[in-house]
């Protein structure tokens, strides 16, 4: 009797080379953002509300915010679900926890969106 092999019960999103391509690219492009924030801040620090509203409000700035958000996002889904796949024991616990997550994140994003939005209005 040969042995099977370990699978994963649950299906969510890419998975091996996809999943860890979207992990390591996210994690990149956090790294360098932050990176720029903290060199950014030190040249030109802002002092004041109005300051820190003209500066999101460039397109430039919310394109990058934007970008970065969906990358935090998409860098927590793939961390999050590979942990729950790994695991979560049931399925049943597995699959809840799961659509939790998405549930959370997908919450996340609309509120940054509508966040970056706003600035515009």
């Amino acid at each position: 009797m040969t042995p099977r092999p370990m699978t994963r019960s649950a299906r969510s999103g890419p998975t091996g080379l996809p999943a860890w391509l979207v992990q390591r690219a996210s994690a990149l492009y956090l790294l360098l953002f932050v990176v720029f924030l903290l060199g950014f801040f030190v040249v030109h620090p802002l002092h004041s509300y109005a300051e820190w509203k003209s500066w999101v409000a460039r397109p430039a700035i919310t394109l990058a915010l934007a970008v970065f958000f969906a990358a935090l996002l998409s860098h927590m889904w793939v961390g999050l679900r590979d942990v729950l796949l790994d695991y979560a024991r049931p399925a049943g616990l597995q699959k809840t926890l799961l659509w939790l997550v998405a549930l959370g994140l997908c919450a996340c994003a609309v509120s940054v969106a509508w966040l970056l939005a706003i600035q515009h209005a």
